[in-house]
């Protein structure tokens, strides 16, 4: 029987093969990144003001006039003059002077000015005022209802179909569906291409990851773990470079969708995953990809090796074996249910992840909320999961309770700690969203490994996934949280903050894991809370 890491030690750990493979796996990872987001922007709310008759050109109307002030109330009773947006004084006279306005009477406005340049559906189909805010929302929880059925959806064809060819049929789809985005004739067919857009960019980022990290030695998989991890977090932030660089969502959007499509390619580049091959007894092809790594990477295998793959993977006892793992995770669930520590460990980690979700997402939606250059802002705050991440690697091995508190803790300060500062002090605020977002991403890097090692075996990939469903509901939330800001602006960041904040404190109600076998069963699962 092929043992891959045996294989992989005298293959090298990442040789040249492994190098090349790694870094085409890592280009639509960036893309993915770039899909997942550009909803912020296309979606975004472009400044504007209500159409005045009479005074405006019906043709071509600039943003600014100097009559603005007697025909638009301001857009709020203090700071600068800045027109409302769907509110415009009842008009009484002719011409565009104090005397052809009733200033004590307001009207709603049935025609729109924008400010020039910067262009969304926003402009697009007239989605302006405060009851159509939820329509601009909706776009990101569609998207992640999309994540949701496409990681549970892609999961079941790469079991079935292969990574390799799931992975390519999820970039095109991902590509097709962000172009008919951008040629949506209407806001329902543009939620529709939304909608499928994520299912397909949901299996780019889990399938890549298997494929790019797989063939790589023991010792170097955390690097290369965390180094893909940077190039979503790049791929999210050129989003933002990409958006002030074009003023129109649709270039924005081709200019993210249009490249994934030449990854096609990979069928005939990108190796398949050879875990994937052994298990479906396909050692043949498994082994023609170990040998054309080994003349890559300059090395010769050993007999011993080549011979592994020609002994077959014990075929005549896999479906026994799987009737009895079928076995094992039923009588585990039921032992599970059973266990009333186990159950409150598991509501307790459903709230944790929603929050991580929650917050991690809220604040990439919210950065363009933020005082100072959107653009930036938003650059800004994806690259701050870079830090993010190298922190969750560093500490991880310190401890995963104290890690993932104390970087929730970090996040619910620094948010809580920006919505009292005032307004005007738009440095202080961004210096602590980024840091409440350097924290969260570092708790979200925790999280998967802690909870991990909080399940027994039979249950333990079931348990993840229970959980990372919880997180992706979460994450359907987090479109709505800047609605917040309509009625007071810190609001947004008080519900991240105290989010993070219960996350953490229930974080400390879990045991530690560090220097502790796997959980084989759940009564050692149980035992974990008293050698905590």
């Amino acid at each position: 029987m092929v043992e891959l890491d045996t294989v992989l030690t005298e293959l090298g750990e990442f040789g040249r093969f492994q190098a090349f493979t790694y870094l085409l796996i890592c280009l639509p990872v960036f893309f993915s990144a770039a899909n997942s987001l550009t909803y912020v922007f296309t979606a975004g709310v472009p400044p504007y003001r209500c159409f005045v008759p009479g005074c405006d050109d019906d043709e071509n109307s600039d943003f600014s006039q100097p009559w603005l002030a007697v025909a638009i109330p301001p857009a709020a009773p203090t700071g600068p003059y800045q027109p409302a947006q769907c509110q415009r004084f009842v008009r009484n006279g002719t011409g565009c002077v104090p005397s052809a306005f009733d200033t004590n009477r307001q009207e709603a406005c049935d025609k729109w000015v924008f400010y020039p340049g910067e262009k969304t559906i926003v402009n697009e189909w007239g989605i302006t005022c405060l009851d159509n805010q939820w329509k601009l929302s909706l776009v990101g929880t569609l998207h992640f209802a999309g994540i949701l059925i496409g990681s549970l959806l892609c999961g079941y064809l790469a079991d079935r179909f292969g990574r390799k060819l799931v992975l390519v049929g999820s970039l095109v789809l991902m590509s097709v569906t962000g172009i008919a985005q951008a040629v949506s004739p209407s806001y329902l067919v543009f939620q529709f291409f939304v909608l499928l857009n994520a299912i397909g960019t949901s299996g780019v980022y889990p399938l890549a990851f298997i494929l790019g990290v797989e063939l790589v030695g023991p010792t170097k998989r955390e690097m290369s773990s965390m180094v893909i991890n940077y190039f979503y977090a790049v791929g999210e932030a050129s989003v933002g470079l990409f958006a002030w660089l074009f003023d129109e969502w649709q270039s924005l959007q081709l200019i993210v969708s249009v490249p994934p499509i030449f990854f096609i390619a990979y069928y005939w580049v990108v190796p398949e995953s050879v875990r994937w091959l052994l298990t479906q007894k396909q050692n043949l092809q498994a082994k023609k990809i170990v040998q054309k790594a080994a003349r890559t990477n300059g090395v010769h295998l050993s007999q011993d090796i080549l011979n592994s793959f020609d002994e077959g993977s014990q075929s005549d006892s896999d479906s026994e074996e799987k009737k009895e793992h079928a076995q094992g995770l039923m009588q585990s669930a039921r032992a599970l249910f059973r266990s009333k520590r186990l159950i409150f460990r598991s509501l307790y980690l459903f709230f944790i992840w929603a929050a991580n979700a929650f917050v991690y997402y809220g604040l990439s939606v919210n950065s363009t909320s933020l005082g100072g250059d959107k653009y930036l802002n938003f650059s800004m705050v994806c690259l701050a999961e870079i830090p993010g991440y190298s922190l969750a690697w560093l500490c991880l091995h310190k401890g995963r309770r104290p890690s993932l508190c104390g970087f929730m803790l970090l996040c619910a300060v620094t948010c809580l700690a920006a919505a009292f500062i005032p307004q005007d002090s738009q440095t202080g605020i961004l210096i602590l969203f980024l840091t409440g977002k350097v924290g969260i991403t570092a708790s979200f890097g925790i999280i998967y490994v802690y909870t991990a090692e909080l399940y027994p075996t039979p249950m333990r990939s079931a348990s993840v996934g229970a959980c990372s469903m919880m997180a992706r509901f979460g994450a359907m939330v987090a479109p709505f949280a800047p609605l917040l800001s309509i009625y007071s602006a810190p609001l947004p960041l008080l519900l991240f903050g105290s989010v993070s904040l219960v996350a953490a404190l229930l974080g400390l109600l879990l045991p530690e894991t560090v220097g502790t076998l796997l959980p084989d069963n759940v009564n050692q699962a149980e035992a974990l809370c008293d050698a905590s």
